[in-house]
Formats: C-alpha cells, structure tokens, sequence
C-alpha cells in the first residue's frame, strides 16, 4: 500500500519529534556525566573526567552494582527454568484452564509496578512472615521475568510443531532425551534472547524493588534515586546513569539481533 506524500511527511515529523523528547533527555544526561558543575547547571560551564574517576572508586556504587548484578542473575535463572517448563506445559499439553494460565503467567508484566510492589510487599510480610531481604527482591524480579522467557519459548515452540520430536520418540528415544537432544539445541536461541531481556528488565527495575528490599539492600537504580539529590553527587549519579543505559542496551541489543536472525532463518 502506497502512503499518499502528505501522510509520508506528517508520519516523520511525528516519528521524529517522539525520538526527540526519549532520546534527548538521555543526550543530557550523558552531557551531564562530564560536567565541571556539581548542580547540573546547563549548558555545562566546562568538561571533565572527574566524576568518571569518582563513579568508579565510589564504595556505595560499586556495591549497588553488585547486588543489582546478582539479583539479576539470579532472578534470570530462575525465569529461564519457570519460564522454559510453563511454555512447554502450555505448547504441548491441552488440558482445562490453559488459557487462564497463559493469561495469568503474562499478566505480571502488565500490571502498574506499584500494584506489583505493594501486593508482593504484603505478601511477604503480612502474609508469609517473611522479613524484607535480596531473596525477596530476586522473587519479585522473577514474576515478571518469567514472561519475557515465556514469550519467547512459547513463541519458538509454536513455529517448530512436533514432528521432530515425534520422530525422536518413534525412534525409542525417551522424553528427557528427546528434550536434552532435539528440542532444547532449538529453544537456544531463544532462552538467549529471553534471558538477556530479563536480566536488562530485572538490571533496571526500581518502583517493585522498593517496595520488596530490605533496609540493607540498594540495587543500583535504587542508589540513583537516594543520591541524585545530594549536593556533589548529582554527576556522579549522572555518571551511572550513562552506565545503567550501556548496560540495558547491550543485553536488549543481542537480543533483538537473534530474534531477527531466527526470524530470517
């Protein structure tokens, strides 16, 4: 279908003033992280590295990257085993209520992190009895991790169908062995793909932390927010701002680049 010219003009000034407003406050920031104010002044009065210098020797931030980096992968470990078994409950086995739970396993990740939050918080202590701690963020991070394992298994185990495995069991080849040797050398790229996206989504993630960290536990966007503030830490915060970007788009990155090969394929 061919878009009339005035369409095609109007459609890129739309798409370009929503570029505009996502990326250039990113653009600021970065500008941020290199200068010599430490109240942000803008335009920058000069550049330097220092605060560059400073992020990295900061003892807060590097243990805040820390248990970010490990609530992450623990979290995406979790989803990758959760998320592998319900895709394959609900691809390969028709029984009552498939759909229900297909609706409940991707309903975390649309629900506000604030309704998330306060429904896990209460959950773990009111409920459970259980104080706040880094195993109870790794829970709450893995709820809606899961979804986006699942998405992409169940996704691929759609496009495979069952013949091969059907063959592998025709062969005398057991369930176990049909999974370990055909079905999971084609859930690779995919469990890939998901568990990148849920280590970049539980890496980031701030409204449910704060509601399910213990009073000792500071992910790293949870750092940002209780030092943005402070005087001669906002561009230190802006360096690890840049940083928590670079570290979202990488692992999103990869991933789309397999999913686009897979599609190709």
């Amino acid at each position: 279908m061919r878009l009339s010219r005035p369409f095609r003009i109007s459609l890129g000034v739309i798409t370009t003033a929503i570029l505009i407003v996502v990326y250039v406050p990113l653009f600021v920031v970065l500008v941020n992280s290199f200068s010599t104010s430490t109240s942000l002044t803008w335009p920058p009065p000069g550049f330097t590295l220092e605060w560059w210098g400073k992020a990295f020797q900061s003892a807060g931030a590097l243990d805040a990257v820390g248990t970010s980096v490990v609530v992450a992968l623990v979290a995406t470990a979790v989803s990758l085993v959760l998320g592998t078994l319900i895709s394959l409950a609900l691809q390969r086995f028709a029984f009552f209520g498939r759909e229900a739970i297909s609706l409940l396993v991707i309903l975390p990740i649309a629900l506000p992190g604030i309704i998330t939050g306060i429904a896990l918080n209460n959950f773990f202590r009111t409920i459970m009895g259980v104080p706040l701690s880094i195993w109870t963020v790794v829970i709450a991070h893995a709820t809606f991790c899961i979804v986006t394992v699942f998405n992409n298994v169940i996704a691929r185990l759609r496009r495979l169908g069952l013949n091969l495995e059907e063959a592998s069991a025709d062969l005398g080849a057991g369930v176990w062995t049909t999974f370990r040797l055909v079905t999971f050398p084609q859930l690779r790229s995919a469990l890939l793909a998901g568990g990148l996206l849920a280590f970049a989504l539980s890496f980031d993630e701030i409204i449910v932390t704060t509601f399910t960290a213990g009073s000792g536990v500071t992910t790293l966007p949870i750092f940002i927010l209780n030092n943005m503030f402070r005087p001669n830490q906002a561009p230190i915060v802006s360096v690890i701002a840049v940083v928590l970007v670079l570290v979202s788009i990488i692992p999103i990155y990869i991933a789309q680049r397999l999913s686009g090969e897979e599609q190709r394929r």
